[in-house]
């Protein structure tokens, strides 16, 4: 009976290994998809920070970007790991803009050969309906309390004083990413500058400026992982699954058109081809 209960045990321990919380582990955190919101992935990095058995983490990244806050907030919470940490990014087929600035702090950035990333600029796309509700007879009213109130109105045009304001906006968000990008890559603000102008590069071309480290697929990215944190042999990888939540449910169901122009102003650390 007790050579039943040893036997038992230890095929218990081998099908679930991986959920459990002992032995060296490396965690795999994926954001995949328009960077919509950061919750979901600052809960998860500072889930497997706090993990004792937990050595490194991996960013498995294949996003074009999106909202500049929530990039801004994950690369913030990757920086505060990375001092406790190693943290290293993997790129799929796409990392670029959003998806590069959150790659920005790690120890090591590894992407495939023909990775598309870089895109390090800003964009703010404003549609405008002034026409097409002049054809229908429909015309907005509006009362303000500032001439820049309604700046950026998809009801007109926008006026030479408003663009100056909206692009003096843009430049400041743009500086703000060139510095992130020259304090996570350890880079001098200008030789950022000189690649900042939204190209993409593939990820052959991004090893030769600079961007990232090394070439390789995720498997290479979670050796270098368990390199750098110590682990001796094949680390125990683990992943929590997707959750399903209202932001991914409108991402996945909402045609590509609407979800972009609600809302209608955004800035966006985004690479749209």
């Amino acid at each position: 009976m007790l050579f039943v209960l040893v036997v038992i045990t230890s095929l218990l321990i081998v099908v679930f290994q991986k959920n459990l919380p002992i032995g060296d582990r490396i965690a795999v955190v994926r954001i995949e998809g328009p960077i919509i919101d950061s919750k979901e992935t600052l809960d998860e990095i500072k889930d497997y920070v706090k993990d004792t058995s937990v050595k490194a983490i991996v960013l498995r990244i294949d996003s074009p970007g999106g909202a500049v806050a929530p990039a801004q907030e994950i690369y913030e919470e990757v920086r505060k790991a990375v001092s406790k940490k190693k943290i290293v990014v993997s790129m799929g087929s796409v990392a670029a803009s959003g998806g590069y600035y959150i790659a920005a702090p790690a120890a090591k950035i590894v992407a495939n050969p023909g990775t598309l990333t870089g895109s390090i600029g800003v964009i703010m796309e404003i549609p405008n309906v002034e026409g097409l509700l002049s054809k229908i007879g429909v015309k907005t009213e509006v009362i303000k309390s500032g001439r820049h109130k309604d700046i950026a109105s998809v009801f007109r045009g926008i006026k030479k004083e408003e663009r100056e304001i909206l692009q003096g906006v843009l430049d400041n968000v743009h500086e703000q990413f060139i510095k992130a990008v020259a304090e996570g890559r350890k880079m001098l603000p200008e030789d950022v500058k000189e690649i900042a102008d939204g190209r993409i590069f593939t990820g052959e071309q991004a090893l030769k400026v600079g961007l990232i480290d090394e070439l390789g697929n995720l498997e290479d990215a979670i050796k270098t992982a368990a390199q750098l944190s110590g682990i001796k042999g094949e680390p125990v990888v683990v992943s929590k699954k997707e959750r399903l939540s209202l932001v991914n449910l409108l991402k996945d169901k909402m045609p590509k058109e609407l979800t972009d122009i609600f809302p209608a102003v955004k800035i966006k650390y985004l690479y749209s081809p």
